[in-house]
């Protein structure tokens, strides 16, 4: 259901007819096998009932990304509050369009209060790529972000030769796995050794794994086997437009 236009302090208005660029918010949700219930929603940038998110990221430039980056936080933020969201809420993050950690996010915090989010239920999620731009930068925006007691997250994690060093140097909560490692997992002995070792690794760090990209029966047997117990995918469940699915696509929990 479309969520209720909402405001600001100060007037901002923030629903998506006052966008330069129209978007709004679609949520795909991440189901923990050990108890059947969502662990979070991952808000996903759409451009309107048949839109895009590449349609919506080809319109940002330089000179809006800031902006952007910050309405898509808000606009999340307040679409999942009026949805009813209990679950966690996973933001996708653009650390290039971060100038000052501790104002990003403390206008991110002030949006949570407006809308009566609970910020311990927030992820902030940040991918490798952006890791090898500017390492120092990225440590420094999850420093001012774990101070704060805000959840963080690498999103496709493998998708780039950072690895290992990213994950030691941004000491994230979790990690989600690129779909480039799930695809095909179930018939790739090397893919299966290499999440083996990722998710042993990760239990010692105390960081969860999340499996992400996952379409098929074949793929969730082998990543469950592995030891990954929250699982992001089409094969449990889509992203629903300006809506929370509940239930997945296939009974749970089944966990090995």
């Amino acid at each position: 259901m479309p969520y209720p236009p909402q405001s600001l302090p100060g007037g901002a208005n923030f629903d998506r007819q006052n966008f330069a660029n129209r978007f709004t918010m679609a949520f795909q949700p991440i189901y923990d096998l050990r108890t059947g219930a969502i662990f979070a929603h991952e808000a996903l940038a759409r451009g309107g009932v048949n839109g895009t998110a590449a349609e919506v990221i080809k319109s940002v430039t330089a000179r809006t990304r800031y902006s952007f980056d910050r309405k898509c936080r808000v606009k999340a933020i307040a679409m999942a509050s009026a949805l009813g969201l209990q679950a966690k809420l996973s933001v996708n993050c653009m650390p290039n369009a971060v100038l000052d950690p501790d104002t990003c996010v403390s206008a991110t915090l002030m949006a949570a209060d407006h809308y009566g989010f609970n910020v311990a239920n927030l992820i902030f999620e940040f991918t490798e790529s952006e890791y090898l731009r500017d390492p120092q930068h990225m440590r420094a925006i999850i420093s001012s972000y774990r101070k704060r007691g805000l959840l963080t997250a690498i999103d496709n994690f493998g998708a780039c030769f950072a690895g290992l060093g990213a994950l030691c140097d941004m000491q994230t909560d979790l990690i989600k796995l690129d779909m480039r490692i799930v695809r095909g997992i179930e018939t790739d002995e090397r893919r299966q050794r290499m999440v083996r070792s990722v998710v042993g690794m990760c239990k010692e760090l105390g960081t969860g794994v999340i499996a992400e990209g996952v379409e098929t029966q074949a793929e969730f047997d082998v990543l469950r086997d592995a030891g990954i117990t929250q699982f992001q995918g089409f094969y449990l469940g889509q992203p629903l437009l300006e809506g929370l699915r509940t239930a997945s696509l296939i009974p749970l929990p089944v966990a090995a």
